[in-house]
């Protein structure tokens, strides 16, 4: 299983960039993405998380996201996005 990080920080402000990042590590293979850096994020970040998944989906596989922050999850079920997400703590 290939796994890749975020960084500490996924706001509106860095969203393209690592959003284009993720996609290079899920095309390369990666099947999983660790949250546990993220320290700072706004909505963006959950935009960034559903399409890194759906780009797995694309590719056959599925993207697990592992060490969601608390708030973030709370962020997706507040924005009902959370049923989107394949994640676990």
């Amino acid at each position: 299983m290939s796994r890749f990080e975020t960084a500490a920080t996924l706001t509106h402000d860095s969203a393209r960039s690592a959003l284009e990042a993720g996609l290079s590590r899920i095309a390369a293979g990666a099947t999983e993405v660790d949250c546990a850096p993220l320290k700072q994020f706004d909505s963006s970040a959950l935009a960034v998380l559903i399409a890194w998944q759906r780009a797995a989906a694309a590719r056959g596989t599925a993207l697990d996201v592992i060490n969601l922050p608390s708030g973030l999850a709370s962020l997706a079920q507040a924005y009902g996005v959370n049923t989107l997400l394949t994640f676990r703590h």
